[in-house]
């Protein structure tokens, strides 16, 4: 089954009619190369594709040389490297070919230790539009399956998560075979390119910990103290894993810090299959305790995808006061607060009396009776 991207056709326009370089990043096994195939196909451009494992094009890719390059482009409309970040001085090299070949169409995909790199980021600057492609969206599935196929779907989404092949594998034990894989060796990969990480098996303990924290307020200073590490390394540990797409965060959102909590934050996981495998938790929903968090989990990180392969600018928060109300998610839109619930099975009809006197009374409460509604 081929699952159409919602990048798709964003990536194929800025590809044809902006004139840059176009990064498309994000965690392994999430479906860059195949959307990018998809990309080259519907542009019907001669193609050059590099598969940057091939040492006989990374000497040219890294080399500087202008009469090199052009020598491995020439009579190519479109240069496509894939998994650039194994290219040394990739950066500057793709800065050559931009300014000495503009009529060049280059399109890069990479890892987060890819577009992290300043050699990317500072040489490429002005020349470059970043796309960032996560698992899969409830959007995106509503192209291949009707809601009620979706509904009959979901409970499996809400175990094993959205990631291309997990999607498409119908054997619950061959995904849980690659659920494992997911979340064992190719989401540490970018972590461990990225930094000289000096306690790997730290990172698994705190990702652990968030997995079974996934929608509570997280202290650092428990995680220092669970995991034995200082603070100074937990933040980096945090702040890794979450440019490699392995889970974000929420900030507590207030205008009125006299009586809304300010300082606290969520974590959340980009992927619901990679949280429960992390806990080593693949039991059917009727079987456990967390049904909630995992749908809380599956919602707001529905939502962040959404920003994504929308392109929309939005930031997100949760809501609390220290008298105790709260709102799940709090989705800011140039500047106007909206409030989400986010319920499986219970429908709240209104935001608490605290949040409607600062803000104004609208509310959104998502179940799993409406949320193809807002996704």
């Amino acid at each position: 089954m081929l699952l159409h991207r919602q990048l798709s056709g964003k990536i194929t326009e800025a590809l044809l009619q902006s004139g840059k370089i176009i990064l498309l990043y994000g965690p392994r096994q999430a479906g860059k190369t195949t959307l990018s195939k998809e990309v080259i196909m519907s542009t019907g451009l001669k193609t050059l594709s590099i598969n940057a494992d091939q040492l006989k094009y990374i000497d040219i890719l890294s080399s500087r040389d202008l009469s090199k390059l052009q020598s491995l482009v020439s009579g190519y409309e479109l240069l496509f490297i894939d998994e650039g970040q194994r290219v040394p001085e990739i950066g500057i090299n793709l800065k050559i070919l931009h300014d000495e070949i503009p009529h060049l169409k280059i399109l890069v995909t990479g890892s987060s230790s890819f577009l992290l790199s300043d050699r990317v980021t500072e040489a490429l600057t002005g020349r470059k539009m970043i796309f960032t492609l996560l698992p899969v969206s409830v959007a995106e599935l509503r192209q291949s399956f009707n809601p009620f196929e979706m509904n009959d779907q979901l409970d499996d989404r809400l175990i094993y998560g959205c990631y291309p092949e997990v999607i498409t594998t119908m054997n619950a034990s061959a995904r849980e075979e690659l659920l494992n894989d997911i979340s064992t060796s190719y989401i540490f990969k970018d972590i461990l390119e990225m930094e000289n990480i000096r306690y790997p098996l730290k990172i698994r303990e705190i990702l652990k910990l968030l997995a079974h924290q996934a929608g509570s307020e997280v202290s650092i200073n428990e995680l220092c103290r669970t995991t034995g590490l200082n603070r100074e390394t937990v933040e980096r540990y945090l702040h890794l894993m979450e440019q490699s797409f392995i889970i974000f965060r929420l900030a507590a959102y207030s205008r009125n810090p006299r009586n809304e909590i300010n300082k606290s934050q969520k974590f959340y996981f980009y992927d619901n299959g990679i949280r429960n495998s992390i806990i080593d938790n693949l039991k059917p929903v009727h079987n456990r305790t967390d049904t909630g968090v995992l749908w809380e989990n599956f919602m707001i990180s529905e939502m962040i995808k959404k920003q994504h392969n929308t392109r929309q600018l939005a930031n997100h928060y949760f809501w609390r006061t220290y008298s105790g109300s709260e709102i799940d998610l709090v989705r800011e839109v140039q500047g106007q607060p909206i409030p989400y619930e986010i319920k499986l099975n219970k429908v709240r009809k209104t935001a608490p009396k605290a949040w409607t006197d600062n803000y104004g009374s609208e509310f959104y409460c998502i179940t799993r009776d409406n949320y193809l509604d807002f996704v």
